[in-house]
């Protein structure tokens, strides 16, 4: 049983094509749609001790639940809003019973 309370669902772009200067830009093919998943924003208080200051620093994570082939280095396309995240890490822990939800890093690559 899992406890992802999806927020929106996704598009998974994968992969990369040359532009007309040979230069590697992402491909915005999907390769999966309509993946439900629950994106949480918050903020976290960092101390940077080469400033000697406190900032805040938003941190962005995605539940999905298992059987859904993300990697990391994907985009995910939100069908709500247009916006765009990078999956930037992806844990699974492993649970005696069934498969846990996956966790997934996120950052967010448009404006």
């Amino acid at each position: 049983m899992t406890s992802v309370h999806p927020t929106t669902t996704v598009s998974v772009l994968r992969g990369e094509t040359l532009d007309e200067f040979g230069d590697p830009v992402d491909n915005d093919s999907s390769v999966l749609a309509g993946v439900p998943i629950a994106i949480t924003e918050y903020n976290r208080r960092v101390f940077l001790a080469a400033e000697q200051r406190l900032t805040v620093v938003r941190e962005m994570w995605g539940r999905v639940r298992p059987g859904f082939d993300i990697r990391e280095k994907d985009r995910l396309r939100d069908e709500r809003t247009g916006g765009i995240y990078l999956v930037e890490g992806i844990s699974q822990p492993a649970l005696p019973t069934n498969l846990a939800d996956m966790r997934i890093s996120l950052r967010r690559v448009d404006s």
